[in-house]
């Protein structure tokens, strides 16, 4: 008797976690931002430098395609202004995400408080407290794309 191969297995429906597409995905960016901006202003007050790298693919001395790190810049979160005030920003995307209504920056008394808010902020992203704000930029921000048309078949 002949008994299938595929019947003595345990079948599931299921599909890989893509955290980024989630319901809460943006917290991860999010979190991974203000962790970049951390390390950038803790950086710049021991006076060291800050470098952060991405994966690109680069062909080698014997023409292979390899994946190897390369620096990337990164944006301060932090400005003065003006009359010489500094400010931190959260930023989504390219625009600065909206605290509370009209208010887009955190007051900051000097560069050494700033990994003391960013801390601050994270604790605040990690319990859910930016979900609204966040939500609200992530639809402002789709708000701007046009679905694609559907291929036919």
């Amino acid at each position: 008797m002949l008994v299938s191969i595929l019947k003595t297995l345990k079948l599931a429906a299921a599909a890989p976690a893509n955290p980024g597409a989630s319901e809460f995905g943006f917290r991860d960016k999010l979190l991974c931002y203000l962790n970049e901006q951390k390390a950038l202003a803790e950086a710049e007050i021991a006076g060291t430098r800050f470098t952060a790298t991405r994966k690109v693919t680069r062909t080698n001395e014997a023409g292979e395609k390899v994946r190897v790190d390369a620096p990337r810049q990164v944006r301060k979160g932090w400005f003065t202004d003006g009359s010489g005030k500094m400010f931190f920003q959260l930023r989504h995307g390219n625009r600065p995400l909206e605290l509370a209504k009209g208010m887009n920056a955190i007051a900051v008394d000097g560069l050494a408080e700033v990994p003391v808010i960013i801390s601050s902020i994270i604790d605040a992203t990690n319990a859910g407290e930016l979900d609204p704000q966040l939500t609200a930029a992530r639809d402002a921000r789709r708000a701007n794309f046009k679905p694609r048309a559907k291929m036919s078949a």
